[in-house]
Parts: C-alpha cells; sequence; structure tokens
C-alpha cells in the first residue's frame, strides 16, 4: 500500500502549494482524488493509457466503463474531439463549467483505455474552484470517475473517499461536502438527434429550453444490456449499500404500512433495519435508523444527500433498507435512477388495496 497524502482546503482558501503538488502527481503518472460539485473525482492524465488503467484498477472498475475527462477552458476541447455540433457550444454557453457531460467523437490524441475502448469522449468542465485549479496544474485534461470503489455509493465527503482509496492512490484534496451530491447529466451528442445518457442535475427540460427536443437512451432503462457503455452507470450496478435496499411506490399511506409491517418482521429476525424517507413521513416509521432525504417536492435535497444517507447506512450496520419512491420528473429522475440502480432494480408497487403488483 502506498502512503496516501490528505490535505484539506476550501474553495475560497486554496492551498496552491497543495495544488502545485496534485499536479506533479498526475503528469508522473499518479492518481488523485478531488472535490467537484457533484462528488469526488479520482483523476489521473485522461491522454495517458497507464494513467487511466490506473483508475481503473485502483476502483476495481470494469475496463469497458468509459471515463470522463474533465477540462476547464473551452479551448482544450477542440484537441480532444474531431467536431463539435452547434448544439454543443449553446449548451456549453448555458451550463459550462456545472454539472454537464456532452459526448463527442474523439481525437487520436485521446487513448482508448480513458474512452472504455470506445470511438467516443465524454467531457465535462466543473465549477468547483479547488477542481478547476487541479486541472489546470495537471495539464487540462483529467480523466476522472467517481472516486469509489466501483459499485459503491459516490463520495460526496472525502472521508468516505477515504474508507474506499486510501493507501491505493496518491493523494486526496478534501474539499468538504459536495454542493450537488449526484453525477453530471451525460447528453450524447454523435449521433442525429441528442440523447442523455445519465439523468442529473441538469435536467431534460432544462436541456430542451436550450436545444430543443431530447432524448432519453433506452439502455438506461434495461436492467441488463449486452450493448457497451456510452457513459459511466449505464451498464453496471452503481451506488449500493451493503445493506439490501428495496424501493417502495404507491399512496404514503400504503407506503408507510407495509414497510412497517416488513419493518417488523426484520426485526424479529434480529435484522437492523433502515427507512429512507421524507420530512413528512419520517417520523412513522419504527426502525433502527430512519432518514429524511427532505420535503417532498424537493427532489434537489434529496439529490445532495443520498450517498450520504446510503453510507452512513453501512456506517451504522444497516443491513434492510427500504426507500419510498420518488416522482420521476426534474431531478426527481436523476434521484431515482441512482436508487433503482443502488437497489439493483427491487421494486415494490403497491396497488390500491395495498397489496404488491
Amino acid at each position: 500500500m502506498m502512503d496516501t497524502k490528505i490535505i484539506r482546503m476550501d474553495e475560497e482558501n486554496i492551498d496552491r502549494k497543495a495544488i502545485e503538488l496534485a499536479g506533479n502527481i498526475i503528469k508522473s503518472g499518479g492518481l488523485v482524488a478531488f472535490p467537484t460539485e457533484t462528488v469526488y473525482g479520482l483523476g489521473g492524465d485522461a491522454l495517458n493509457s497507464s494513467s487511466s488503467k490506473k483508475i481503473y484498477a485502483a476502483k476495481g472498475r470494469p475496463s469497458d466503463n468509459p471515463l470522463i475527462i474533465h477540462i476547464v477552458e473551452m479551448s482544450a476541447l477542440s484537441a480532444i474531439v474531431n467536431k463539435i455540433p452547434k448544439a454543443a457550444y449553446y449548451l456549453a454557453e448555458k451550463y459550462w463549467p456545472g454539472p454537464l457531460t456532452m459526448i463527442f467523437e474523439k481525437a487520436d490524441c485521446v487513448p482508448l483505455e480513458t474512452t472504455g475502448g470506445l470511438d467516443t469522449v465524454a467531457v465535462r468542465m466543473p465549477s468547483n474552484q479547488i477542481a478547476r485549479e487541479f486541472i489546470r496544474e495537471a495539464g487540462g485534461y483529467i480523466a476522472a470517475p467517481s472516486a469509489n470503489r466501483s459499485g459503491r455509493p459516490s463520495p460526496t465527503l472525502a472521508k468516505y473517499v477515504i474508507e474506499d482509496l486510501s493507501g491505493k492512490i496518491d493523494m486526496i484534496l478534501d474539499g468538504g461536502q459536495a454542493d450537488i451530491g449526484l453525477e453530471s447529466t451525460i447528453i450524447d451528442l454523435t449521433g442525429s438527434s441528442p440523447v442523455i445518457l445519465r439523468p442529473g442535475y441538469i435536467t431534460e427540460e432544462m436541456l430542451r429550453q436550450v436545444i430543443g427536443e431530447v432524448e432519453a437512451d433506452q439502455t438506461i432503462l434495461e436492467e441488463h444490456s449486452k450493448k457497451a457503455p456510452k457513459a459511466p452507470g449505464m451498464k453496471y450496478k452503481h451506488y449500493a449499500p451493503r445493506g439490501n435496499l428495496i424501493i417502495v411506490e404507491g399512496e404514503a399511506g400504503q407506503v408507510s404500512a407495509y414497510i412497517n409491517d416488513k419493518l417488523s418482521a426484520f426485526h424479529k429476525e434480529g435484522k437492523r433495519t433502515g427507512v429512507i424517507a421524507t420530512d413528512e413521513t419520517a417520523t412513522g416509521y419504527v426502525a433502527d435508523s430512519v432518514k429524511s432525504a427532505g420535503k417532498r417536492g424537493q427532489e434537489e435535497q434529496a439529490a445532495k444527500c443520498l450517498f450520504r444517507i446510503l453510507r452512513e447506512f453501512d456506517d451504522e450496520g444497516i443491513e434492510i433498507i427500504y426507500a419510498e419512491g420518488f416522482e420521476q420528473k426534474g431531478v426527481g429522475q436523476a434521484v431515482m435512477n441512482r436508487l433503482l440502480k443502488a437497489a439493483g432494480r427491487q421494486v415494490v408497487r403497491l396497488s390500491g388495496e395495498n397489496s404488491p403488483i
């Protein structure tokens, strides 16, 4: 195991010496975890195939799961993609820097190890100032998936990066809690029409306001797909806590009654139980740990705390987790996308007679 350096800073007080050290680590082929506005990323030199291989190894990540290249200047984009569609300029003007990833046809300088063997490349421009200074110092092109062991909940705090990757990477830049809490929206611009490959904070409605009609890729909805994933998170189980997670959808009273009945049975078996609820329903559950994801209808708060809640359940040794479903519109679509993956698509849908359907 290597000695992982951990340095704390914030966006208003950036440690220039630490940033310079982090940049030199990247230039020498090493790995650095760093904060972004979405979640923490695990960064390596995007144009160095050996660095990308190291990222996959540190995460235990399948090598056909593409990495995202992070840049800080629009001028950097033309060097790593073959062409930039007009839609990309419109979206960049509105949402870069920010939580939006766009997919382009890759240039020859981008190694296949970075793109998961694909001829396309995913690119985003983060807004977090620590991330931006780090990327500049490291040469301008950082390949970075989320900084967690593959399949685990993405880290929104450095302590979870430390838990998963300490001893496996060279350095962790601790910038406090991530502002958004869910990974970026991903849109593919290489086809005849734009296609959303992963929902996020930049919603379908927001994209339509800028570029008109967009589609949602059907592999998002398929439990098993033989297609090569064009974006992170499309093919493999992600975000999973150690406990077994089950989502329950239906009328609020039915959902709470069903979950409490199941909790009682598991309690008798000696299982430690947890519930992901909302402010309106949290007090109605009897479990070892009940956590609110915020007020119903304010899914931005749920997005910010979801991964932290899943990690806290792990810390508490929770074995069985029930989660209320969220409305799949706006940011709620992104929250449900992550919950479904974390649950391995285990969903109980209640009918009007309060029975599973």
